[in-house]
Protein backbone atom coordinates (compact mmCIF):
# COMPACT_ATOMS: atom_id res chain seq x y z
CA UNK A 1 0.00 0.00 0.00
CA UNK A 2 1.31 3.26 -1.22
CA UNK A 3 1.66 5.92 1.77
CA UNK A 4 0.03 8.87 2.84
CA UNK A 5 3.05 11.01 1.95
CA UNK A 6 3.43 9.78 -1.29
CA UNK A 7 -0.31 9.70 -2.00
CA UNK A 8 -0.12 13.91 -1.18
CA UNK A 9 2.53 14.45 -4.25
CA UNK A 10 0.40 14.36 -6.61
CA UNK A 11 -2.33 16.31 -5.34
CA UNK A 12 1.27 18.87 -5.29
CA UNK A 13 0.07 20.17 -1.80
CA UNK A 14 2.45 22.80 -1.17
CA UNK A 15 0.60 24.75 -4.35
CA UNK A 16 -3.14 23.98 -2.41
CA UNK A 17 -2.60 27.29 -0.71
CA UNK A 18 -3.86 29.29 -3.54
CA UNK A 19 -7.31 27.48 -2.83
CA UNK A 20 -7.78 29.13 0.26
CA UNK A 21 -6.48 32.17 -0.93
CA UNK A 22 -8.89 33.04 -3.39
CA UNK A 23 -11.88 31.17 -1.83
CA UNK A 24 -11.27 34.10 1.35
CA UNK A 25 -12.06 36.09 -1.26
CA UNK A 26 -15.39 35.08 -2.42
CA UNK A 27 -15.87 35.03 1.20
CA UNK A 28 -15.50 38.11 1.73
CA UNK A 29 -17.62 39.67 -1.21
CA UNK A 30 -20.90 37.26 0.41
CA UNK A 31 -20.00 38.52 3.70
CA UNK A 32 -19.67 42.43 2.83
CA UNK A 33 -23.13 42.14 0.45
CA UNK A 34 -25.14 40.17 2.85
CA UNK A 35 -23.71 40.73 5.94
CA UNK A 36 -23.53 37.37 7.57
CA UNK A 37 -21.85 33.89 6.71
CA UNK A 38 -22.51 30.15 8.26
CA UNK A 39 -19.18 28.83 8.90
CA UNK A 40 -20.19 24.78 7.97
CA UNK A 41 -21.01 26.50 4.55
CA UNK A 42 -17.54 28.39 4.29
CA UNK A 43 -15.93 25.13 5.36
CA UNK A 44 -18.08 23.16 2.46
CA UNK A 45 -17.31 25.79 -0.11
CA UNK A 46 -13.25 25.73 1.09
CA UNK A 47 -13.15 21.89 1.00
CA UNK A 48 -14.84 21.47 -2.65
CA UNK A 49 -12.64 24.27 -3.91
CA UNK A 50 -9.58 22.43 -2.89
CA UNK A 51 -11.39 19.17 -4.89
CA UNK A 52 -11.28 21.33 -7.63
CA UNK A 53 -7.22 21.89 -7.37
CA UNK A 54 -6.57 18.62 -6.35
CA UNK A 55 -8.22 17.11 -9.12
CA UNK A 56 -6.31 19.44 -11.58
CA UNK A 57 -3.40 18.68 -9.79
CA UNK A 58 -3.66 14.79 -9.77
CA UNK A 59 -5.36 14.37 -13.43
CA UNK A 60 -2.18 17.07 -15.03
CA UNK A 61 0.16 14.52 -12.82
CA UNK A 62 -1.09 11.47 -14.03
CA UNK A 63 -1.38 12.48 -17.89
CA UNK A 64 1.84 14.24 -17.56
CA UNK A 65 3.63 10.92 -16.65
CA UNK A 66 1.58 8.72 -19.20
CA UNK A 67 2.83 10.74 -21.85
CA UNK A 68 6.33 10.84 -20.77
CA UNK A 69 6.60 14.81 -20.34
CA UNK A 70 7.80 14.10 -16.59
CA UNK A 71 10.54 12.40 -17.71
CA UNK A 72 12.10 15.81 -20.16
CA UNK A 73 11.04 17.79 -17.69
CA UNK A 74 13.38 19.66 -15.64
CA UNK A 75 11.58 20.40 -12.20
CA UNK A 76 11.75 23.38 -10.40
CA UNK A 77 10.23 24.27 -7.49
CA UNK A 78 7.49 26.42 -9.55
CA UNK A 79 7.55 24.04 -12.20
CA UNK A 80 7.51 20.80 -13.52
CA UNK A 81 5.34 18.84 -11.56
CA UNK A 82 5.69 16.45 -8.17
CA UNK A 83 8.20 14.45 -9.59
CA UNK A 84 6.33 11.20 -7.50
CA UNK A 85 4.95 9.33 -10.50
CA UNK A 86 8.66 8.96 -12.46
CA UNK A 87 10.03 8.27 -8.77
CA UNK A 88 7.08 5.97 -8.01
CA UNK A 89 5.58 4.44 -11.29
CA UNK A 90 3.09 2.26 -9.70
CA UNK A 91 1.38 4.89 -7.88
CA UNK A 92 -0.15 6.25 -11.15
CA UNK A 93 -3.37 4.59 -10.85
CA UNK A 94 -3.65 6.36 -7.05
CA UNK A 95 -2.82 9.17 -9.06
CA UNK A 96 -5.66 8.61 -11.73
CA UNK A 97 -8.08 7.48 -8.81
CA UNK A 98 -7.28 10.57 -6.49
CA UNK A 99 -8.11 12.86 -9.18
CA UNK A 100 -11.28 11.22 -10.01
CA UNK A 101 -12.51 11.22 -6.34
CA UNK A 102 -11.73 14.59 -5.65
CA UNK A 103 -13.84 15.44 -9.30
CA UNK A 104 -16.86 12.82 -7.48
CA UNK A 105 -16.32 15.57 -4.06
CA UNK A 106 -16.33 18.55 -5.59
CA UNK A 107 -19.94 17.27 -7.50
CA UNK A 108 -21.63 16.18 -4.46
CA UNK A 109 -20.72 19.19 -2.49
CA UNK A 110 -22.11 20.89 -5.88
CA UNK A 111 -25.10 19.56 -6.51
CA UNK A 112 -26.07 20.29 -2.37
CA UNK A 113 -25.26 24.14 -3.70
CA UNK A 114 -27.44 24.13 -6.11
CA UNK A 115 -30.14 22.55 -4.63
CA UNK A 116 -29.91 25.49 -2.20
CA UNK A 117 -28.71 28.30 -4.37
CA UNK A 118 -30.33 27.80 -7.75
CA UNK A 119 -29.23 27.73 -11.45
CA UNK A 120 -26.40 30.06 -11.70
CA UNK A 121 -24.20 28.07 -9.60
CA UNK A 122 -25.35 24.89 -11.47
CA UNK A 123 -23.52 26.67 -15.06
CA UNK A 124 -20.13 27.07 -12.87
CA UNK A 125 -20.07 24.30 -11.63
CA UNK A 126 -20.55 22.50 -15.05
CA UNK A 127 -17.92 25.10 -16.36
CA UNK A 128 -15.00 24.49 -13.74
CA UNK A 129 -15.50 20.33 -14.08
CA UNK A 130 -14.99 21.36 -17.81
CA UNK A 131 -12.13 23.03 -17.20
CA UNK A 132 -10.75 20.50 -14.59
CA UNK A 133 -10.73 17.60 -17.32
CA UNK A 134 -10.13 18.97 -20.36
CA UNK A 135 -7.19 21.44 -18.80
CA UNK A 136 -4.29 19.13 -19.59
CA UNK A 137 -4.82 17.26 -22.84
CA UNK A 138 -6.32 20.06 -24.90
CA UNK A 139 -6.92 23.16 -23.11
CA UNK A 140 -2.92 23.37 -23.16
CA UNK A 141 -2.55 22.01 -26.98
CA UNK A 142 -4.31 26.20 -27.36
CA UNK A 143 -1.98 28.91 -26.73
CA UNK A 144 -4.86 31.49 -26.16
CA UNK A 145 -7.14 29.05 -23.97
CA UNK A 146 -4.13 28.07 -22.15
CA UNK A 147 -3.51 31.70 -20.98
CA UNK A 148 -6.84 32.08 -19.49
CA UNK A 149 -8.06 29.07 -18.12
CA UNK A 150 -5.75 29.20 -15.27
CA UNK A 151 -7.86 32.76 -14.26
CA UNK A 152 -10.97 31.64 -14.84
CA UNK A 153 -10.99 28.54 -12.97
CA UNK A 154 -9.26 30.28 -10.03
CA UNK A 155 -10.76 33.99 -10.28
CA UNK A 156 -14.76 33.91 -11.58
CA UNK A 157 -15.54 30.55 -11.22
CA UNK A 158 -14.35 29.97 -7.69
CA UNK A 159 -14.64 33.73 -6.13
CA UNK A 160 -18.05 33.90 -7.98
CA UNK A 161 -18.70 30.82 -7.06
CA UNK A 162 -17.95 31.22 -3.85
CA UNK A 163 -19.98 34.21 -3.38
CA UNK A 164 -23.08 32.68 -4.68
CA UNK A 165 -23.01 29.65 -2.61
CA UNK A 166 -23.09 31.75 0.34
CA UNK A 167 -25.83 33.66 -0.71
CA UNK A 168 -24.87 36.75 -2.35
CA UNK A 169 -26.14 37.54 -5.39
CA UNK A 170 -24.28 38.45 -9.13
CA UNK A 171 -22.76 41.72 -8.80
CA UNK A 172 -20.35 44.09 -10.31
CA UNK A 173 -18.69 44.18 -7.41
CA UNK A 174 -17.88 40.10 -6.78
CA UNK A 175 -17.35 40.39 -10.84
CA UNK A 176 -14.71 42.93 -10.26
CA UNK A 177 -13.10 41.62 -7.71
CA UNK A 178 -12.73 37.81 -9.45
CA UNK A 179 -10.65 39.63 -12.14
CA UNK A 180 -7.80 40.26 -9.24
CA UNK A 181 -7.01 36.29 -9.21
CA UNK A 182 -8.04 35.68 -12.77
CA UNK A 183 -4.93 38.15 -14.44
CA UNK A 184 -2.82 36.74 -11.19
CA UNK A 185 -3.37 33.12 -11.55
CA UNK A 186 -3.19 33.21 -15.42
CA UNK A 187 0.46 34.94 -14.78
CA UNK A 188 1.24 32.08 -12.25
CA UNK A 189 1.12 29.68 -14.67
CA UNK A 190 2.12 31.46 -17.91
CA UNK A 191 5.89 32.11 -15.91
CA UNK A 192 5.66 28.67 -14.60
CA UNK A 193 5.45 27.65 -18.24
CA UNK A 194 8.90 29.10 -19.35
CA UNK A 195 10.70 26.29 -17.95
CA UNK A 196 9.02 23.95 -19.75
CA UNK A 197 9.09 25.24 -23.09
CA UNK A 198 11.34 22.45 -24.72
CA UNK A 199 9.86 19.99 -22.67
CA UNK A 200 6.50 20.92 -23.14
CA UNK A 201 6.68 21.25 -27.35
CA UNK A 202 7.82 17.86 -27.29
CA UNK A 203 4.52 16.49 -26.13
CA UNK A 204 2.44 18.43 -28.63
CA UNK A 205 1.57 21.41 -25.90
CA UNK A 206 1.31 24.95 -27.35
CA UNK A 207 1.19 27.70 -25.41
CA UNK A 208 2.46 30.99 -25.85
CA UNK A 209 6.20 30.65 -24.26
CA UNK A 210 6.42 28.42 -27.25
CA UNK A 211 3.92 30.20 -29.60
CA UNK A 212 5.68 33.94 -29.19
CA UNK A 213 8.66 32.73 -27.15
CA UNK A 214 9.83 33.75 -23.67
CA UNK A 215 10.42 37.74 -24.30
CA UNK A 216 6.96 38.22 -25.98
CA UNK A 217 5.28 36.16 -23.30
CA UNK A 218 7.63 38.88 -20.62
CA UNK A 219 4.91 41.22 -22.10
CA UNK A 220 1.95 39.33 -21.50
CA UNK A 221 3.17 38.64 -17.70
CA UNK A 222 4.03 42.53 -16.91
CA UNK A 223 0.78 43.21 -18.86
CA UNK A 224 -1.24 41.06 -16.65
CA UNK A 225 0.11 41.83 -13.74
CA UNK A 226 -0.59 45.42 -13.93
CA UNK A 227 -4.41 44.92 -15.21
CA UNK A 228 -4.80 43.00 -11.66
CA UNK A 229 -3.98 45.78 -10.16
CA UNK A 230 -5.47 48.36 -12.39
CA UNK A 231 -8.75 46.30 -11.47
CA UNK A 232 -8.93 47.04 -7.94
CA UNK A 233 -8.12 50.84 -8.76
CA UNK A 234 -10.46 51.03 -11.21
CA UNK A 235 -13.33 49.08 -9.23
CA UNK A 236 -12.65 51.45 -6.04
CA UNK A 237 -13.06 54.98 -8.38
CA UNK A 238 -16.07 53.29 -10.41
CA UNK A 239 -17.78 53.08 -6.90
CA UNK A 240 -18.02 49.45 -7.19
CA UNK A 241 -15.54 48.23 -4.42
CA UNK A 242 -15.07 49.81 -1.36
CA UNK A 243 -12.00 52.00 -0.58
CA UNK A 244 -10.58 49.47 1.85
CA UNK A 245 -10.32 46.88 -0.94
CA UNK A 246 -6.93 49.44 -1.86
CA UNK A 247 -5.29 47.76 0.52
CA UNK A 248 -4.99 44.71 -2.27
CA UNK A 249 -2.19 47.31 -3.78
CA UNK A 250 0.04 46.67 -0.92
CA UNK A 251 0.73 43.92 -2.12
CA UNK A 252 2.05 46.44 -5.64
CA UNK A 253 5.39 47.11 -4.05
CA UNK A 254 6.53 44.00 -5.48
CA UNK A 255 5.76 45.27 -9.49
CA UNK A 256 8.78 47.12 -10.41
CA UNK A 257 11.07 44.50 -9.24
CA UNK A 258 9.29 41.55 -10.87
CA UNK A 259 8.59 43.21 -13.98
CA UNK A 260 12.03 44.24 -14.50
CA UNK A 261 13.36 40.78 -13.27
CA UNK A 262 11.34 38.87 -15.55
CA UNK A 263 11.54 41.40 -19.02
CA UNK A 264 14.97 40.69 -18.35
CA UNK A 265 15.64 37.17 -17.75
CA UNK A 266 12.48 36.06 -19.65
CA UNK A 267 15.62 33.58 -21.08
CA UNK A 268 17.82 33.25 -18.46
CA UNK A 269 16.06 30.92 -16.16
CA UNK A 270 18.42 30.40 -13.34
CA UNK A 271 18.15 34.30 -13.17
CA UNK A 272 14.55 34.25 -13.60
CA UNK A 273 13.70 31.43 -10.50
CA UNK A 274 13.53 34.02 -7.24
CA UNK A 275 11.04 36.46 -9.77
CA UNK A 276 9.03 32.62 -10.12
CA UNK A 277 9.05 32.92 -6.40
CA UNK A 278 8.01 36.47 -5.75
CA UNK A 279 4.79 36.37 -8.40
CA UNK A 280 3.57 33.06 -6.28
CA UNK A 281 3.97 35.34 -3.06
CA UNK A 282 1.82 38.15 -5.32
CA UNK A 283 -0.80 35.56 -5.95
CA UNK A 284 -1.26 34.52 -2.70
CA UNK A 285 -1.03 37.79 -0.75
CA UNK A 286 -3.04 39.96 -3.17
CA UNK A 287 -6.36 38.25 -3.27
CA UNK A 288 -5.92 37.97 0.66
CA UNK A 289 -5.36 41.99 1.39
CA UNK A 290 -8.16 42.41 -1.15
CA UNK A 291 -10.47 40.32 0.65
CA UNK A 292 -9.45 42.12 4.16
CA UNK A 293 -10.09 45.11 2.56
CA UNK A 294 -13.96 43.96 1.80
CA UNK A 295 -13.76 42.58 5.46
CA UNK A 296 -13.26 45.90 6.92
CA UNK A 297 -16.06 47.77 4.92
CA UNK A 298 -19.01 45.52 6.69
Amino acid sequence: MPSLKSLLGPMRVPFLLLTPACVALGVATAYWQTGHLSGGQVLLVLIAALAAHIAVNALNEYVDYKTGLDLRTQRTPFSGGSGTLPQQPNLAPAALRIGLISLAVLSLIGVYFVALRGWQLALIGVLGVLVIVTYTPLITRVPALCLIAPGLGFGPLMVIGTHLALGGSLSAAVVVASLVPFFLVNNLLLLNQFPDVEADRSVGRHHYPIALGRRRSAVIYALFLGLAYLAVVAGVVGGVLPATSLLGLLAAVLLPPVIRGVLRYADDLPHLMPYLGLNVLLNLVTPVLVALGFFLAV
